[in-house]
């Protein structure tokens, strides 16, 4: 090759060439296969962890393990109970297990999750993750750690039961911290390595927090990724690409191959291996603003049955997060005993002790079809099946604070065109119509019940924000006041801020957007995640920062009686 003809060489080439090279090196030379020249050791290629490690849905005694390997062979975990430092503890508090989990096979693209349970709680634990192929061969091993939740029967060291809804103390050992956002390589901003990748991902982990919601949008399935983009500034943002990522994702391979991509960062790797994950989807994992049964008018796109592209999105997102329902693929078309659609659920508690429960919503499965939203009866963002459970479980929650990890905000207007609405609210202050009504009989459903200290957590909108919604305000009164705080992009476009439908009462508190709709992530201060302290006194300290680290909002609450 002639230095001129080096130069031309596109990142996507580079790419596309170290992943043949890796597939070529594990076959064996023509005429060589089966033999073994004399006095020459055959070299066997060890499988290696090509998109890291991750943990998830970690609660008080269980973990999800998760990993990709190179090809097909057996998963192994090996935990051990470490101090702080990651010295592995010895005698009282020692901890060491060796799982196997499930075989690796190209029917899940290779990857594998082992669900570990009857870990003791409050422990961090020093994880390595490996492969064995089919001869026996182990493969390359990837460290990482995670921390189990406190135990939710245990408060003050005392053994007492139940939760600490009085506002008591617990113990300094037993506070935690997380993090959240969303929006991850959207609008064709990937990864570019010329300013140090997804840098987001680098600042949530630095604050060294407990665990990290992802509140959906996990990937852009409906946004190519460009080699270079011409920003509005003039300066050329250069993505690394690969073949997956150059069109709409139609195939499964072609979700797959998205979820492939964003582990190519190394910060987000980084950042997994170390911190567990409690993901959400939305609907840039399928379609932008997709709702079950609509047939999209996109002329990018051969396959127009949404449900057949949300089908093969729905695997692959089950396939790459940690989720503890492995099995939870979700396949249209199929209906219980009684004749009853029936997708599978995602939506779930994840308890971390007796500060902390985290309600994770689904508003995209059931989701009624978009309109204006203006009917004078209830349609769907979750469902009845939904709704029932999240008012049983959030009414019975012993923990301090009710987290209601949310896909979708409440109050901010998301056009979906110049009349419909892609979430509940619908541009009319009055009283709940359409999907509005589902969300006040939760509302109201937790006022009635004597609900305290919920927290509404969500992204989406591409800007950060704090809303207290407040009956005092509201066209619909029968609810008692709450916080909802808005984050996220953390690697994509900025837009916003957006309108605010005022039926439920909110109030901007703060919000923060970027310059111009559609900026890149390049200076960081457009893109945001929240971060929540939990202290020992039980408060509660929200705060949202910016890429670079900074914190633009904060707000201590403390919680009611």
């Amino acid at each position: 090759m002639t230095e001129n003809s080096r130069a031309t060489v596109s990142r996507r080439t580079v790419v596309k060439g170290s992943v043949l090279a890796a597939a070529l090196a594990s076959v064996p030379a023509a005429g060589q296969a089966g033999t073994t020249p004399s006095g020459v050791a055959l070299v066997r290629n060890r499988l290696t962890l090509p998109s890291g490690i991750a943990t998830g849905d970690v609660t008080s005694d269980s973990a999800v393990l998760w990993s990709r390997a190179s090809g097909a062979g057996r998963m192994t975990a090996v935990l051990r109970a470490v101090d702080d430092g990651g010295q592995v503890l010895r005698g009282r508090g020692a901890f060491e297990r060796v799982l196997r989990g499930p075989r690796a096979t190209q029917a899940s693209d290779f990857t594998a999750k082992i669900h570990a349970g009857n870990l003791p709680s409050n422990t961090r634990f020093a994880l390595e993750i490996s492969f064995e192929d089919d001869g026996g061969a182990a493969g390359e091993t990837v460290r990482g750690s995670f921390r189990t939740a406190p135990d939710a029967g245990t408060i003050n060291g005392t053994g007492r039961t139940g939760g600490t809804s009085s506002g008591g103390d617990v113990p300094a050992s037993s506070a935690q911290s997380f993090v959240w956002t969303g929006d991850t390589a959207g609008q064709g901003w990937g990864i570019n390595e010329e300013i140090g990748g997804m840098r987001g991902y680098r600042a949530m982990h630095q604050t060294r927090p407990d665990f990290f919601i992802h509140s959906g949008d996990t990937i852009y399935a409906d946004g190519p990724i460009a080699e270079s983009v011409v920003e509005k500034d003039g300066q050329v943002w250069r993505n690394l690409v690969t073949e997956e990522v150059s069109k709409v994702a139609e195939t499964l391979t072609e979700f797959r191959g998205r979820h492939r991509y964003n582990s190519m960062d190394a910060n987000m790797r980084a950042m997994f291996a170390d911190v567990p994950v409690i993901a959400q989807w939305d609907d840039h994992e399928t379609h932008n603003n997709w709702y079950p049964g609509q047939i999209i008018d996109d002329s990018r796109y051969t396959v127009r049955d949404v449900n057949t592209l949300a089908a093969r999105g729905r695997q692959a997102w089950q396939e790459n997060m940690p989720i503890a329902d492995s099995s939870a693929v979700w396949r249209p078309g199929t209906f219980d005993d009684a004749g009853q659609y029936q997708p599978a659920r995602i939506y779930r508690k994840i308890s971390r002790g007796p500060q902390l429960d985290v309600f994770c919503l689904d508003m995209r499965t059931f989701k009624s079809p978009n309109t204006d939203g203006k009917e004078p009866y209830a349609t769907s963002i979750l469902g009845q099946e939904q709704v029932d459970w999240l008012i049983r479980e959030v009414s019975k929650s012993k923990a301090t604070w009710k987290v209601i990890a949310a896909d979708l905000p409440l109050g901010i207007v998301v056009p979906d065109g110049p009349v419909n609405q892609e979430s509940l609210s619908n541009r009319d202050a009055g009283a709940p119509l359409g999907r509005e009504l589902e969300i006040a009989a939760v509302l109201s459903a937790f006022k009635r019940n004597g609900v305290k200290n919920t927290v509404w957590l969500t992204a989406d909108v591409h800007y950060c924000a704090a809303h207290h919604y407040s009956p005092e305000r509201a066209a619909f009164t029968g609810f008692d006041p709450f916080w909802e705080f808005v984050a996220g992009p953390i690697a994509a476009g900025s837009f916003g801020p957006n309108t605010m439908d005022g039926t439920f009462g909110p109030e901007v508190v703060f919000s923060k957007a970027g310059r111009i709709a559609g900026e890149s992530p390049r200076g960081g201060e457009n893109q945001f995640f929240g971060h929540v302290q939990l202290d020992a006194d039980n408060s509660f300290t929200v705060s949202l920062r910016n890429a670079n680290g900074a914190t633009v909002f904060s707000k201590v609450l403390t919680p009611e009686p």
